[in-house]
């Protein structure tokens, strides 16, 4: 059984460890690998190698980082069909669902490429009398990546190529559930130029995790992960100084109106619940229907029960397992539960079975109707292939519903009334919206992040926001006066002139 080691300093490395974990095939239910989970030694030896690397590469030109991500972006691009089987397999998406993910990976690092342009400061010309004022951004140091197992190659993309870009060096400790796409990017970054120490990956549970938030050699942390531990992520890595964003869950909710098309709204309301068997952060688990909606439950049911669930390496499937035993289990209860509670079961999921995957994490795709704010359903994320729809009599009560629920991380709705789009859009407390867009992920050139309990920090992810994130300013007042101009030296406060 293959070992699935740390990268430390350019090379895969055992490190200290000594502890294994199993990493499964979802589709089979078989362990297929076993990684190692790094003690604090291992991080601190990772980290000592960032650092070291850091004196180098953060003088590095712009130029010379630039040609790296060009490089980089070329290899990912040529390679990306192989790491979206290496996702496919470990985490059990379907391989379509991977490609895509490695795409929207891509498009940050292509982001990231525009660095010359994304870290220009600011001058101003004499102002004062012989004084000019400028600004700069300067990086961080090293800076840590902790990732979940729902996006193993794009979350992480989301992080390092800005950091790295930036001029800081990294440390990734992706999820241990499905965690080879980390070791063959890391090769990829040596392959493009990258210099050894740059980019480094750890592997391991809560005490690597733990040791990351302490390390006082590490100024930074970015995390993608549940409420729970986006909490703990935030309050104990700012108690250590250290600059955090830690996205949080999500119960993402669709609004559908009265005039929208129901057959366009049930196609977007499948594929946003149940790609990826609904392990998104982003996935629709609650769809908001206004007015007459029987409609719209007919045909979600429907479409819900003509997917075709099997493996992922299947042409065929169009929705694979979930990523653990644990997930499945879980999974199955809280439909049980919702059952148990008043929901009616439109499609229900439980007890799948593939023929030849007998043993995999398969739950099917899940349509409760008549589901409450009270019920475990609602309330909890279930980060499963399970869409609960809920009755409201009119958009403001909608919108009443999505802003008391604690997370906020995205929104739609569907409409044909430009004026109820935009009250919508602006009555919603929640980060990211879309209009007729059931899945609203912003581009590359924008930043990702929700409000209330889905973002703990202030400062989202990638785009814009990433590159502050990534570097702090840095301004600087000068003059270059001529000898006769030092009798202008006064104890007053300096103003201009």
């Amino acid at each position: 059984m293959a070992i699935i080691e740390h990268w430390i300093n350019g090379r895969h490395t055992g490190g200290a460890s000594t502890r294994r974990g199993p990493v499964w095939q979802p589709a089979t239910g078989r362990r297929q690998h076993e990684v190692l989970l790094a003690p604090a030694a291992d991080v601190d030896t990772a980290v000592r190698a960032a650092t070291e690397a850091f004196t180098e590469w953060s003088q590095a030109s712009l130029s010379q980082r630039t040609r790296v991500l060009f490089a980089f972006r070329e290899l990912v691009n040529a390679q990306a069909g192989r790491l979206a089987e290496i996702v496919s397999d470990e985490h059990g998406k379907v391989l379509s669902d991977a490609a895509g993910e490695v795409q929207r990976g891509l498009e940050v690092i292509e982001f990231a490429c525009g660095i010359p342009q994304l870290l220009k400061g600011s001058f101003s010309d004499q102002a004062s009398a012989g004084v000019d004022v400028f600004s700069f951004r300067e990086p961080l140091g090293v800076v840590a990546g902790i990732t979940p197992f729902n996006f193993p190659a794009m979350v992480p993309m989301w992080m390092h190529p800005i950091a790295i870009a930036c001029g800081n060096t990294f440390l990734l400790k992706p999820s241990e559930r499905d965690p080879s796409p980390a070791g063959f990017v890391a090769e990829l970054w040596q392959r493009a130029g990258l210099p050894d120490g740059v980019f480094n990956v750890v592997h391991g549970d809560r005490e690597a995790v733990d040791a990351i938030l302490a390390h006082p050699g590490i100024a930074a942390v970015s995390f993608v992960g549940s409420t729970p531990i986006a909490r703990y992520i935030h309050e104990h890595a700012t108690a250590a100084g250290k600059r955090v964003q830690a996205l949080g869950g999500a119960k993402n909710h669709a609004v559908v109106l009265p005039d929208a098309d129901p057959s366009f709204v049930a196609e977007h309301l499948v594929a946003s619940a149940f790609g990826s068997a609904g392990e998104r952060c982003m996935a629709i688990s609650a769809a908001v229907l206004v007015g007459d909606a029987e409609r719209v439950v007919d045909e979600v049911a429907q479409r819900a029960a003509a997917i075709r669930v099997g493996p992922g390496d299947d042409p065929g499937s169009e929705m694979g397992p979930v990523i653990t035993a644990a997930a499945k289990e879980r999974i199955e209860n809280l439909i049980g539960a919702g059952a148990r509670q008043g929901a009616t079961v439109t499609a229900d999921g439980r007890g799948l079975k593939i023929p030849g995957y007998e043993e995999g994490f398969f739950v099917g795709p899940t349509v409760l109707d008549r589901v409450t704010p009270e019920m475990d359903v609602y309330r909890e994320e279930i980060f499963g292939p399970v869409l609960s729809v809920v009755r409201a009599s009119a958009v403001d009560e909608a919108i009443a519903l999505i802003n008391s629920n604690p997370y906020g991380n995205g929104t739609a709705v569907f409409t044909n009334s430009g004026e109820a789009a935009r009250r919508f859009q602006r009555g919603v407390r929640v980060g990211m919206i879309g209009v007729n867009v059931p899945i609203p992920v912003p581009m590359a050139y924008y930043s990702f992040g929700g409000w209330k309990d889905s973002l703990f920090g202030q400062s989202p992810i990638y785009g814009p926001d990433g590159v502050a994130f990534y570097t702090r300013n840095k301004v600087v007042t000068q003059r270059w006066p001529m000898a006769s101009a030092f009798s202008e030296a006064s104890l007053h406060f300096p103003t201009a002139r």
